[in-house]
């Protein structure tokens, strides 16, 4: 997969000043969390069924440590599902 740069973005959280690096690419983007772990949310396709699927993973040194796929209509539900979560929770 050829990865090619759109955006990059800083946001600073007002309420703990904490910056939020944020890279979005063509199919993959990724968030860097501490400690050198990286939250990563890519689209793939299955080689068994040739389906497309958005795998979400904690990766850290390249190595994928934790990985969820999802299928690809759920995927805005549940952006704006964590969206609403964090509202409700002051996060």
């Amino acid at each position: 997969m050829t990865r090619i740069k759109v955006t990059c973005l800083e946001e600073t959280d007002t309420k703990s000043d904490v910056k939020s690096e944020i890279t979005i690419e063509e199919g993959f983007a990724e968030i860097k969390m501490g400690g050198g772990w990286f939250l990563t949310i890519s689209l793939a396709t299955s080689e068994k069924y040739e389906n497309e699927y958005v795998e979400i993973a904690k990766e850290r040194a390249g190595q994928k440590r934790g990985r969820f796929n999802l299928n690809p209509k759920y995927i805005r539900d549940l952006g704006e599902t964590l969206i609403k979560f964090a509202d409700a929770n002051d996060l």
